[in-house]
């Protein structure tokens, strides 16, 4: 005999249980960790320009992800992810499915845009990062973030801005488009980040480091760093931090063997956030170059998610 058809709740479903010869049962519990993609999520629109953010929800059966009408059932951390592109146009999809394996650990993970050199210079990424977190906090409810654990991650020129949003506290300042919502988190993940602009092999593979049409000379302006001692030191993170600057912890992640920035960047900011009396931790990868799979084995990520426990609750 058929079930009666009709909108069936899940507690209400009867389970089959019938004997099926050669068929393997497997336990399930619910708790089974998938990710939910939203895509190009509008988080700014600023000057005519729109800026979006791929967001990443955890969801499984016992805690359902968000959709229209419905929030998420289940408050998780959130880390905001800022992709690096040497300031420039940025491949916001293409590491997805890495990011994504951050997300299944059990964050909502929200990737950034911001607007490239060719629209605005610096600090306009690190402004667009802060406006994102605050977004993100603005809609806790509705993609299932807990607004008081938040951490902000990135890569490259995304880890160089997510340091940076550690230092900018600009809450009170015009560029906040959210008054009266936080753009400060709890700890920051840098990965190989483009932090330091002051060694002449800051970027062993760009002739042209530190000349205007560079990726760091198009940043600050059309600016020949160079010459321009005062703009390479602001856009060099360890030169803004002294033993007053407030700044959360901080953990990076860089190559050996890096060819596009330098792995002295992550070392000397870890060797000056310490000097200066702020938390911060190194880890170096064997043989590793500007990227890649070696930064999302489940070695590193544990690494990673140990840190954001610690410093999230």
């Amino acid at each position: 005999m058929g079930m009666e058809l009709k909108a069936w709740t899940y507690e209400e479903m009867p389970e089959f249980d019938e004997e099926v010869p050669g068929a393997t049962w497997l336990d399930t519990t619910g708790d089974e960790v998938g990710v939910l993609y939203l895509n190009d999520v509008e988080y700014e629109c600023v000057d005519g320009i729109s800026r979006v953010l791929q967001i990443l929800v955890p969801t499984s059966r016992n805690a359902k992800a968000p959709k229209p009408g419905r929030p998420a059932s289940r408050a998780y951390p959130c880390v905001v992810y800022v992709q690096g592109s040497a300031w420039m146009t940025q491949h916001v999809y293409a590491n997805l499915p890495c990011v994504a394996r951050l997300a299944a650990m059990g964050y909502v993970v929200a990737i950034v845009q911001y607007r490239e050199s060719s629209l605005a210079a610096f600090p306009a990424p690190v402004q667009d990062a802060r406006n994102a977190i605050r977004f993100m906090r603005a809609h806790a409810e509705e993609y299932g973030i807990d607004p008081s654990r938040m951490a902000v991650m990135g890569d490259s020129s995304g880890g160089h801005t997510a340091v940076y949003a550690g230092i900018m506290h600009d809450d009170d300042a015009p560029a906040n488009l959210f008054p009266g919502v936080s753009g400060e988190v709890s700890c920051i993940v840098n990965y190989y980040g483009s932090t330091d602009l002051t060694f002449d092999d800051s970027n062993p593979s760009t002739p042209n480091h530190n000349l205007p049409d560079s990726p760091e000379g198009m940043e600050m302006g059309g600016v020949n760093l160079r010459e321009d001692a005062a703009a390479r030191e602001l856009l060099t993170v360890r030169c803004n931090i002294d033993e007053a600057t407030q700044i959360v912890p901080v953990i990076n992640f860089h190559g050996t063997k890096d060819r596009t920035v330098n792995t002295r960047c992550s070392v000397e900011l870890h060797r000056h956030l310490v000097q200066t009396g702020h938390d911060s931790q190194l880890y170096l990868l064997r043989g590793a170059d500007h990227g890649g799979p070696e930064f999302w084995t489940p070695e590193v990520l544990g690494i990673v998610d140990g840190f954001l426990k610690e410093h999230l609750g």
